[in-house]
C-alpha cells in the first residue's frame, strides 16, 4: 500500500466554553457576598452599568436592554445554565418577580413541572438598607495587645522587657509555649528573674494566662476564686483520674465524701482550660444573610409555600443608554466606539447572566421545598433522603448545575437558617418504605440520649432496638457512627459524665 498525502473533510461537534460562559457558570456558585463584590468591581470597570434606583426614571432605559442583546450561539447549547438561551425569546429582564405567583391550581396542572400538590408562591423581596449594627461593635483586640497593655501598666525597665518576651511566646490558647529555662539562657538572665516575670504575667487577665500545662491553668483560676485548698490541689494534680472516671480513688486521695467530690468536680468544670481563645477569634466572622425566604401560605397544614428571593442581596442592574448615546453616538474615534460597544455587550451579558442565575436558584429552591415539605411542616424528623441527581432530573438540569446553585446559599424558614446543602443527605431504611434522612436519624438518636436517666444509660444496642420501634432500620455500627459524628460519647463515657453531675 503506497503512502501518499491526502486531504479529508470531517465534521465534528464540540462545546466551546467561551469566557462569558465560564464566568456565567462561576456566578452560580458564588455566595451573596461574593456576588456583591463581583458586581461592585463590574460597576467600577464598566461606565455603562449601574444599579437601578427603584424609581424607574432618569437615564436608564430598561426596555431597550432586551432588544439590544444578541446571545452567543454557544450559550444556547449549554445545559448547565438552565435553558441557557440568553436571547430575547423569554421574559424581559426587568420582570418583577413579586408579580409571579404560582398557586395550588397551577401546581395541579403541572406548571413548569416544578411544583407538587402544595402551592408555592415565588416572589421577590426588597427589604431596603437597615442599620449597620457592625458599626456599633467595639474594635477587636488580640490577646497579645491585651497583655501588652497590662504589662505596660504593671512593670517597667528590665522586667517589662522580660514580660514582653514572655508575651511573644503566649499561644492562642493562653498557655506559655516556650521553656522558661531556655528563655532565661537565651536572654542571659537568672532563672529566678524569669520566674518572677512569669508570676507577674500569670496575674494578668484573663485568669490562667501564662500557664505551662492544664493543671497550672486550672490552679491559677482556683486561686483567683479562693478555692485552691488542699483537697482541690490534689484533685487538680490528678486530672488523669478525673478523665478516667476513677472517682473512688479520687475520694481517697482528696479525703472527701461523695457530695464534696461532686461539688469539686462541678467547680472544676466551671474553669476555662484555654482562657486565651476568647480573644483569638481567628478569621473575621462573616454575617450570613439568607438568599431565599420560605414561609407558609394559607392554612398551616393545607396551604402552599411562599418562596422569595432576598432582593437585598441581588441589586438590579441596568444599562445607562443616555451615557452611551452621548459618548458613542456615531463618532469618528473607532477605538473609543469599539471600547463602548464592548462595555455595552459586557453590561448586557451580565444582566442576562444575573437574571438567569436568579431563575435557576428559584427553580432549585422550589424543588427542594417540594421534596422536603415534611421538614418544613413537622421538622427534622420528616427530612427525607435527597440527592442532587433527584433534583436535577425533576427540573431538567444538569447535576453539576444543582451542585453549584446549592453552594454557599442559605434558606430561611420558620425553623431557622439552613444551608441548601443541608437538605441533601443519605438515607436509611424506614418502616414506611420511603427511607429516612441521616439527619432525621441523628435527631432521633440525640432525643433518646438526652432523655436517658443517670442510672439507665442507653447502650448502642439498646438505641438500635428503640430506633427500630420508631421505624428506623439501622445497624449498630451506623448508630455508633452517627453518635460520634454528633460529638456524643459512648455509654461508658456518658455514665461517667452523669456521675460527675452533668
Amino acid at each position: 500500500m503506497a503512502l501518499a498525502p491526502r486531504l479529508d473533510l470531517r465534521q465534528t461537534q464540540s462545546l466551546v466554553m467561551t469566557p462569558q460562559l465560564q464566568q456565567a457558570i462561576k456566578l452560580l456558585a458564588l455566595s451573596s457576598l461574593e456576588i456583591e463584590t463581583f458586581i461592585a468591581e463590574e460597576l467600577e470597570r464598566n461606565p455603562l452599568l449601574e444599579i437601578a434606583s427603584g424609581e424607574g426614571g432618569g437615564e436608564v432605559d430598561a426596555p431597550d436592554i432586551a432588544e439590544a442583546v444578541t446571545a452567543p450561539e454557544s450559550m444556547g447549547s449549554d445545559q448547565l445554565m438552565n435553558e441557557g438561551d440568553f436571547g430575547t425569546g423569554g421574559d424581559a429582564l426587568d420582570t418583577d418577580f413579586s408579580a409571579v405567583t404560582i398557586d395550588s391550581a397551577d401546581s395541579a396542572a403541572g406548571a413548569d413541572g416544578m411544583l407538587g400538590m402544595s402551592g408555592i408562591d415565588v416572589r421577590g423581596s426588597d427589604f431596603g438598607d437597615g442599620p449597620d449594627f457592625d458599626a456599633f461593635a467595639a474594635p477587636d483586640i488580640s490577646l497579645r495587645e491585651h497583655l501588652m497593655q497590662q504589662a505596660g501598666a504593671s512593670a517597667s525597665g528590665r522586667q517589662l522587657l522580660l514580660l514582653e518576651q514572655l508575651i511573644e511566646h503566649i499561644e492562642p490558647s493562653g498557655w506559655l509555649g516556650a521553656d522558661l529555662m531556655g528563655m532565661a539562657y537565651r536572654l542571659g538572665v537568672p532563672l529566678a528573674e524569669m520566674e518572677d516575670a512569669l508570676a507577674l504575667l500569670q496575674s494578668f487577665d484573663p485568669t490562667g494566662v501564662g500557664a505551662r500545662d492544664l493543671a497550672e491553668c486550672i490552679a491559677l483560676q482556683a486561686r483567683e476564686a479562693d478555692r485552691y485548698d488542699p483537697c482541690m490541689a490534689r484533685l487538680i494534680d490528678n486530672l488523669e483520674l478525673v478523665a478516667r472516671g476513677s472517682f473512688d480513688q479520687l475520694k481517697r486521695l482528696c479525703r472527701v465524701d461523695d457530695e464534696d467530690l461532686r461539688d469539686m468536680l462541678i467547680e472544676l468544670r466551671g474553669y476555662d482550660p484555654k482562657p486565651g481563645l476568647k480573644f483569638e477569634s481567628g478569621d473575621e466572622a462573616v454575617a450570613v444573610t439568607p438568599d431565599i425566604f420560605v414561609s407558609p401560605q394559607g392554612s398551616k397544614n393545607g396551604g402552599g409555600w411562599a418562596i422569595e428571593l432576598n432582593s437585598a442581596n441581588l441589586p438590579r442592574l441596568l444599562v445607562n443608554r443616555s451615557y452611551y448615546a452621548e459618548m458613542g453616538g456615531g463618532g469618528d474615534d473607532k477605538a473609543a466606539n469599539n471600547w463602548l460597544n464592548e462595555c455595552l455587550a459586557d453590561a448586557n451579558w451580565l444582566i442576562r447572566a444575573m437574571d438567569q442565575r436568579q431563575r435557576t436558584i428559584m427553580k432549585v429552591a422550589s424543588e427542594i421545598v417540594k421534596q422536603q415539605e415534611g421538614f418544613f411542616r413537622e421538622g427534622v424528623s420528616r427530612l427525607k433522603p435527597l440527592t442532587l441527581r433527584q433534583v436535577a432530573e425533576a427540573i431538567d438540569m444538569h447535576e453539576s448545575t444543582v451542585s453549584r446553585v446549592t453552594s454557599n446559599k442559605y434558606l430561611h424558614c420558620s425553623r431557622g437558617l439552613f444551608d441548601l446543602k443541608y437538605f441533601f443527605s443519605s438515607g436509611v431504611a424506614s418502616a414506611d418504605g420511603d427511607g429516612a434522612s441521616a439527619e432525621a436519624v441523628k435527631a432521633a438518636i440525640r432525643t433518646l440520649i438526652d432523655a436517658e436517666a443517670a442510672d439507665d444509660i442507653l447502650s448502642d444496642d439498646t438505641l438500635v432496638d428503640m430506633l427500630k420501634e420508631k421505624g428506623f432500620d439501622i445497624a449498630r455500627r451506623t448508630v455508633a457512627k452517627y453518635r460520634e459524628a454528633m460529638g456524643i460519647g459512648s455509654s461508658v463515657q456518658r455514665r461517667r459524665a452523669k456521675k460527675m453531675g452533668r
